[in-house]
């Protein structure tokens, strides 16, 4: 009875069924789980209960179950309704029943346990997927850093088997000046930038972030460490590139504000040494007058032998470059033979490779840029690119000052053939009026040291002598009738004569060149109280050199002699000269005059 209770209250299924595969019996849990009742399941075959797709399979059973006694597996079945169970079986053969030989069944239905484990192997797998798929490398630490798993990407990365990294510490991945991630909560370190170590040894830089996780009530550290090689290689490109704008930069403001070469081609050099990263560079003028190629700056050498460069177009590297205007390159200086003109002078310098630059400026020869190494160099294409640039400024920078000097050269010629013209003016005035000979250069020297006196500036003080010079150039307008009269003047010809400031205004305002010179001519008789002329200016609105010139030319007028009378004593001039102070002369003016000269 109680072996009875037992079997028909069990939820697994236990039954009976001969060789044929008839069922005997089956106890309750059957009727439930195929949902049949007890007396149809008994009149069946096991065959029949089996899913259409495996019953082909159920003899190879039989016949195993004969041959071993034993048979246990899954077994497919199909419910009353349709619907589809996985039993788990374990059979045995009975030989010593007294209805002959049955085999005694024990089964339980594993369906759901199936499908979890089922949907857990998929969940695994697809976790395996993804955590070997990502590129980052993947780790999951021990508290004391026994690596504990590591994905695909950590293998290809650091260059361990996983079975490698499942025997190491983290630490083997550390250079030992790293200090490691700690594993305690709140303390991780990330992301941040470090570098770590592959297996061949080579040290490359990551990035690393890292979280606390508990697997089975223990705390574990989940790593993820991104390999920023490339990152790192862009950043510097970039960081290169920027470095090299700004120095092109500067070599352009160098260019543009300073006129003077050598310090633009020193500025240009100091950006091919540290741009390029070669050990001496220098720059070889074209002299065109004999086609020589001479030695103009230069930096990075050991000894001062290369200034002493010079090479006809053809002759050795430099020479090369110039004539055939393109860029070469020497490998190996040892090699070169006698191309390489100058080993004499860089014998001492160990050079190994050679680059030569041509300096082409508006379709001309301008020179060559040479650059120096005396390690091996493999330089890519953007290096050297960057070389032809910098060369490209050069040659303008060298175009830029030779075109600068040439304009000096040609307004200096200007301004001397002005100059004379100008001396040659006030020479003809002096030849007019006989009487005044000499005059004009004596103001002229005399104005020029009091305007330095009173602190005028250089510019000021070149205009100052220009309007000396002229200042009686509008007597050129006055009648030789007025002019070379030797008896007292009328009232109408006192005004013709007065008019010679005016005829200088209108002569010289025409000619830009002399415009700033013109307060002289135009201003240098009116008078510090209003009453000089043509305009009758006072105080202050007399142009400064102007009152400055009035105080000479009425000294070398009084100190001159005349047909008229005897040139003054210096003594009585001075006096003159203070009792007009503020009437005829600026007092400022004649306090520096005095100053400059009565003691003289």
């Amino acid at each position: 009875d109680r072996y009875r209770d037992l079997v028909e209250h069990i939820h697994d299924l236990i039954g009976t069924h001969d060789l044929q595969g008839n069922i005997l019996s089956i106890n309750p849990a059957a009727s439930k789980l195929l949902g049949m009742n007890h007396e149809t399941i008994q009149k069946m075959n096991l065959r029949d209960l089996l899913i259409p797709e495996v019953r082909d399979q159920f003899e190879d059973y039989l016949a195993a179950i004969q041959k071993n006694g034993q048979a246990s597996g899954l077994m497919y079945v199909q419910t009353a309704n349709g619907g589809r169970r996985i039993w788990e079986y374990d059979n045995t053969l009975r030989l010593d029943s007294a209805d002959g030989p049955i085999v005694r069944a024990l089964a339980r239905d594993v369906t759901e346990r199936l499908q979890a484990e089922n949907a857990l192997r998929e969940s695994e797998a697809r976790y395996r997927d993804i955590f070997d798929g990502v590129q980052e490398a993947i780790f999951v630490e021990s508290p004391d850093g026994r690596i504990l798993e590591a994905n695909q990407s950590a293998c290809k990365i650091y260059g361990y088997t996983r079975a490698e990294f499942l025997a190491m510490n983290v630490t083997a991945l550390v250079p030992e000046d790293y200090a490691v991630l700690t594993t305690e909560i709140g303390q991780i370190s990330g992301p941040m930038e470090t570098v770590n170590r592959r297996a061949n040894g080579e040290v490359f830089p990551v990035e690393i972030s890292g979280r606390v996780e508990t697997i089975n009530g223990e705390a574990t550290l989940l790593v993820v460490v991104r390999d920023i090689t490339e990152r790192k290689q862009a950043e510097e490109k970039i960081n290169l590139q920027l470095q090299r704008l700004s120095a092109l930069k500067e070599i352009d403001r160098a260019i543009s504000s300073n006129m003077d070469l050598h310090v633009s081609l020193d500025i240009l050099l100091n950006q091919v040494l540290s741009q390029l990263g070669v050990d001496a560079a220098s720059v070889l003028l074209l002299n065109t007058s004999d086609s020589l190629l001479e030695f103009a700056a230069g930096k990075g050498y050991r000894t001062p032998a290369i200034r002493q460069s010079r090479m006809r177009l053809g002759e050795g590297c430099a020479g090369q470059v110039g004539l055939e205007r393109r860029v070469i390159h020497v490998p190996d200086l040892s090699l070169a033979g006698e191309q390489n003109q100058r080993a004499v002078l860089l014998k001492d310098e160990g050079f190994m490779q050679y680059f030569g630059v041509p300096l082409v400026a508006k379709g001309q020869l301008k020179g060559v840029l040479e650059v120096f190494q005396r390690s091996p160099l493999q330089p890519e294409a953007e290096w050297m690119h960057y070389l032809e640039t910098l060369g490209g400024q050069a040659a303008i920078a060298i175009e830029n000052a030779q075109m600068f000097e040439g304009l000096q050269q040609s307004n200096l010629e200007l301004v001397t053939a002005y100059d004379a013209t100008i001396a040659g003016w006030s020479h003809a005035m002096d030849l007019r009026d006989k009487e005044t000979e000499g005059h004009t250069q004596r103001v002229t020297e005399l104005t020029v040291q009091l305007a330095e006196r009173m602190g005028l500036g250089a510019r000021q003080v070149v205009h100052i002598r220009r309007g000396a010079l002229l200042h009686d150039i509008g007597k050129l307008g006055v009648p030789d009738s007025i002019l070379l009269k030797a008896g007292k003047l009328t009232d109408e010809e006192w005004a013709i004569m007065r008019r010679h400031p005016a005829l200088a205004y209108e002569m010289l305002s025409p000619i830009a060149y002399l415009k700033p010179a013109l307060d002289i001519p135009y201003c240098h008789h009116e008078k510090w109280d209003g009453t000089g002329y043509p305009r009758g200016l006072k105080g202050e609105e007399i142009p400064l050199a102007a009152r400055i010139f009035a105080v000479v030319d009425v000294w070398d007028a009084v100190t001159s002699d005349r047909p008229y009378r005897a040139a003054w004593s210096k003594e009585k001039a001075f006096d003159y000269i203070r009792a007009e102070s503020g009437k005829h002369f600026d007092p400022e003016v004649v306090e520096a005059f005095l100053g400059k000269f009565e003691q003289g």
